[in-house]
């Protein structure tokens, strides 16, 4: 950041197909909405390398659409340069906080604050639960939590 107006946050999730492309969709929108999407870099990934290439949850990019919001991410795996070159790395439960965390210590000199995205809920629902495995209510809960969180992000990081 030293130098630069323009902030960088990364989503991370385990896959980088339900909950950190949601995120990611949901922050790009507002930051658009804002004018001030060009002050960002806005990206999310995995903790893992299973779903690398693949596009969202059919699922999440429903629940985006209905809301007026699109999605063209590919998953991709978090990296060691995410650590030096993003300001913020964003995640959704404490499993991923750990492997971030595991990650960042092997990174010389990161700059990026990791932390879970959750802290920034008003409502102080700390964890994004995966919907993977769940319904499309699930979906509408993490876009929800996804909205609170952002939109206290952005306020706080603007």
């Amino acid at each position: 950041m030293a130098g630069s107006s323009r902030k960088s946050v990364l989503f991370v999730c385990l896959g980088n197909i339900c909950r950190s492309p949601i995120a990611e969709a949901v922050f790009r929108k507002m930051a658009t909405d804002s004018g001030i999407v060009d002050n960002w870099r806005i990206d999310s990934a995995a903790t893992s390398d299973w779903n690398t290439g693949s596009t969202p949850d059919t699922r999440g990019v429903a629940c985006l659409r209905k809301h007026g919001t699109e999605t063209d991410h590919r998953a991709r795996q978090v990296t060691k340069d995410d650590f030096l070159s993003f300001d913020f790395i964003l995640c959704m439960d404490e499993s991923n906080l750990r492997d971030l965390n595991k990650k960042a210590n092997t990174v010389k000199n990161f700059k990026a604050k990791v932390e879970l995205l959750g802290t920034y809920d008003p409502e102080k629902q700390l964890i994004i639960k995966d919907p993977y495995y769940g319904s499309d209510e699930d979906f509408e809960s993490v876009y929800e939590q996804c909205v609170r969180c952002c939109k206290a992000f952005l306020e706080r990081n603007s």
